[in-house]
């Protein structure tokens, strides 16, 4: 079953070209000459979001590498145990709003440290697929589009990451 589906899976992207290609000819349209446009646009809107991700990256960076995460946790560990959220899993809570990549990897290391069957390691997973990095969503779509005030979207969106962490806590102590 498994040489199934790493057959069809090898297959997706070149199938998916070629269907493409016989759409294009059935449409009657310039297939390559479609590609290179979206091409041109897709490094345009590159372009325009660049100077964001350098300034996202670089303060991901810096938030890892000067050791406020750490500080920042251990503020909150007297709060956390009191509402009984793990406080091992709190650099991930902060870092995954920021960043999908730094808080993959703080998740991984939670994954070595505590294991995968672990209530730590649940809660983590379920945080991983519930919440959502949304400094660098906002951050990429409003720079995309031009939008300068994003004042209106980044609370609800904070609720939306707390409230995913807090029941993330909650239905995995439900579940274990």
């Amino acid at each position: 079953m498994i040489n199934i589906l790493n057959y069809f899976s090898s297959l997706a992207i070149p199938l998916t070209i070629i269907v493409i290609i016989f759409y294009g000819l059935k449409e009657k349209k310039k297939t390559f000459d479609v590609f290179l446009v979206g091409a041109k646009e897709g490094i345009e809107i590159v372009l325009k979001m660049l100077p964001t991700l350098i300034g996202i990256f670089l303060a991901i960076g810096l938030l890892r590498s000067s050791g406020i995460i750490d500080f920042i946790v251990n503020l909150l560990t007297p709060i956390t145990n009191f509402i009984k959220v793990p406080s091992e899993i709190m650099p991930l809570a902060l870092l995954r709003p920021i960043s999908g990549s730094a808080s993959m990897a703080v998740a991984v290391d939670i994954m070595n440290n505590y294991g995968v069957d672990t209530l730590i390691g649940a809660i983590s997973s379920v945080i991983m697929g519930s919440t959502e990095t949304t400094f660098y969503t906002i951050a990429i779509y409003t720079s995309c589009v031009g939008i300068k005030k994003t004042r209106g979207i980044l609370l609800p969106a904070l609720v939306a990451d707390i409230a995913g962490i807090l029941i993330s806590v909650v239905i995995c102590r439900i579940l274990s």
